[in-house]
């Protein structure tokens, strides 16, 4: 979820960290059963903040005219080693496609309906939990999971069997 906010698996590992410190800080003596919601609130307070701070800091770099260019900036060797692991090649580039296909429909999501699509489909919270960790109403969940799954059925259509 984290990875999809921020694009960054730098970033991503970062923000789940902070958040998991946060949450055994303040969260350890609750019952177990309202850790799962009470994580992805944490989470989602961090994802929050990290796209504040990022607008603030895009902004300075442009108007200092820091803007990175990605020059100087060398290759990693180790990424650009064929992965002998797959049987059928056919199968593992529509696979590579599929989900580089998936990622790019995510991202073009708007923040809120990530944060449902997420909390629902791929975590398997229901409408009540996804609405405590997103701080809204379950209405306001149900809007945006629908939203989101709309959308994504409109950019992934292609990839439909």
């Amino acid at each position: 979820m984290a990875q999809f906010a921020t694009g960054s698996t730098e970033d991503s590992l970062d923000l789940v960290q902070d958040a998991m410190l946060g949450f055994a800080q303040r969260y350890a003596s609750r019952p177990e059963g309202e850790w799962g919601a009470l994580f992805y609130r944490v989470l989602q307070s961090r994802i929050i903040d990290w796209h504040r701070r990022s607008s603030v800091r895009n902004r300075l770099r442009v108007w200092l005219g820091w803007g990175g260019n990605g020059e100087g900036e060398a290759e990693d060797g180790i990424q650009t080693l064929p992965d002998n692991s797959s049987p059928n090649p056919v199968q593992e580039l529509f696979r590579r496609d599929t989900g580089a296909a998936l990622e790019q429909a995510m991202r073009s999501l708007p923040l809120r309906q990530q944060q449902a699509f997420l909390l629902r489909a791929w975590e398997g919270l229901d409408v009540r939990k996804t609405a405590f960790a997103m701080g809204c109403s379950e209405g306001s969940v149900k809007t945006h999971y629908s939203r989101a799954i709309h959308a994504l059925r409109d950019l992934l259509e292609d990839f439909r069997p």
